[in-house]
C-alpha cells in the first residue's frame, strides 16, 4: 500500500535552516514493528504517523518515533505534522486552533496565518521544576565544565521529557562552547534525563532573546537542531522565576547555528501560565511511501 509522505523542515523560514520531520500519512494497518522501522530507515530526529482520532474533541491522532523508540510527545513534530494535516484536508483549524491526539492526551495548536506566511504553536504539557541545583553539584559539574554560569541556578524540569536547563553568561560563551559529552552522557543516564540545554540572553542588536544549545545525553549523543520541548520546558522555567525575556510573555529563540543550521522558534507563555511553543514550517519533499 502506498501513503502519502513528506519531509519538511520546522522552525525554519527557508528550507534547511530548522529541524528536519518526516510525516507518513494515511497509516491506517500500519503496526508498531512497521513504524519504528519506517523511523529507523528515515534516520531523522523523529518520523511521525498520522491515524483517524480515538479521543473526543481531536481533530487527528499523530504517534512519534525516534530512529530507537516512540516518543511521548516533542515540539517539532507537532508543528510539522499539524502542517501537513491542514494542507491535506484531513483536519481544519477552528477560531485558530486544532486538536492533536497523542501519546500525553489531546493538545490544542494555534495557527496564524497561512501559506508560506503560516505559524504554528503547540500548547505543550505544564512543565514542573523537579529540582534546582548548584553549579558545583558532582553530577553536574563536569557537565557544566565548559559554560561559564549565568545568573539563575541549574534545574531540572519534567515537561513530558525531563532535561537539565543551565544559564550560560553570555552568548558569545555558549555558541563557542565545545560540550563535554562523556559528562553529558553520564549526567543523562545517571539522571534518567534528555542531557543538558543550556542557554544564554542574546547579544544586543540581535533578532531573537535567547540562545539554546539542546546537548542529548543519551540513548544518543547529539546536539539538537530546534527542540519545541526543551524550549517550553525552558520557558516554563523563565516564567517561574519571572525572568522571562521579550515582551508580554513572547521571545524568539535562535537554535541550531552551532551545527549548520539557523532555526527561529517562538514562544509564548500566556496569562494562564501555558506554554506555547511553534515558528513556521517549510515543505521540502513531497510522495508516496511504498512500505
Amino acid at each position: 500500500m502506498q501513503r502519502r509522505f513528506q519531509l519538511l523542515d520546522v522552525f525554519a523560514d527557508r528550507p534547511g535552516a530548522g529541524n528536519p520531520l518526516a510525516v507518513v500519512l494515511d497509516c491506517e494497518g500500519l503496526d508498531d514493528a512497521a513504524m519504528q522501522a519506517i523511523a529507523r530507515w528515515t534516520r531523522l530526529p523523529e518520523t511521525t504517523f498520522v491515524l483517524p482520532p480515538t479521543e473526543p474533541g481531536a481533530g487527528y491522532r499523530v504517534r512519534m518515533f525516534s530512529p530507537r523508540r516512540e516518543v511521548p510527545f516533542a515540539g517539532h513534530p507537532s508543528v510539522g505534522t499539524a502542517h501537513v494535516v491542514i494542507d491535506a484536508g484531513l483536519a481544519a483549524p477552528v477560531d485558530g486552533v486544532v486538536h492533536q491526539q497523542c501519546n500525553v492526551g489531546v493538545l490544542p495548536l494555534r495557527v496564524e496565518g497561512d501559506g508560506a506566511s503560516r505559524t504554528i504553536a503547540v500548547r505543550t504539557p505544564r512543565a514542573r521544576a523537579l529540582e534546582v541545583a548548584g553549579v558545583d553539584d558532582p553530577r553536574l559539574r563536569d557537565a557544566l565544565r565548559t559554560l561559564p554560569a549565568g545568573l539563575l541556578p541549574p534545574a531540572l524540569m519534567d515537561g513530558g521529557r525531563r532535561w537539565w536547563l543551565a544559564e550560560v553568561r553570555s552568548e558569545s560563551a555558549l555558541r563557542d562552547a565545545t560540550p563535554a559529552w562523556d559528562a553529558i552522557a553520564a549526567l543523562a543516564e545517571g539522571t534518567q534525563t534528555m542531557g543538558l540545554c543550556a542557554f544564554a540572553r542574546a547579544a544586543s542588536g540581535s533578532d531573537y532573546d535567547l540562545v539554546v544549545r539542546a546537548f542529548v545525553g543519551a540513548p544518543a549523543r547529539f546536539e539538537d537542531a530546534a527542540s519545541g520541548a526543551a524550549n517550553a520546558t525552558l520557558a516554563a522555567w523563565l516564567a517561574h522565576n519571572d525572568a522571562l525575556p521579550g515582551r508580554d510573555g513572547r521571545y524568539a529563540v535562535s537554535q541550531g547555528r552551532e551545527v549548520g543550521f539557523d532555526a527561529r522558534l517562538h514562544l509564548h507563555v500566556d496569562a494562564d501560565g501555558e506554554v506555547w511553543s511553534g515558528g513556521h514550517v517549510r515543505p521540502v519533499v513531497e510522495g508516496l511511501l511504498d512500505w
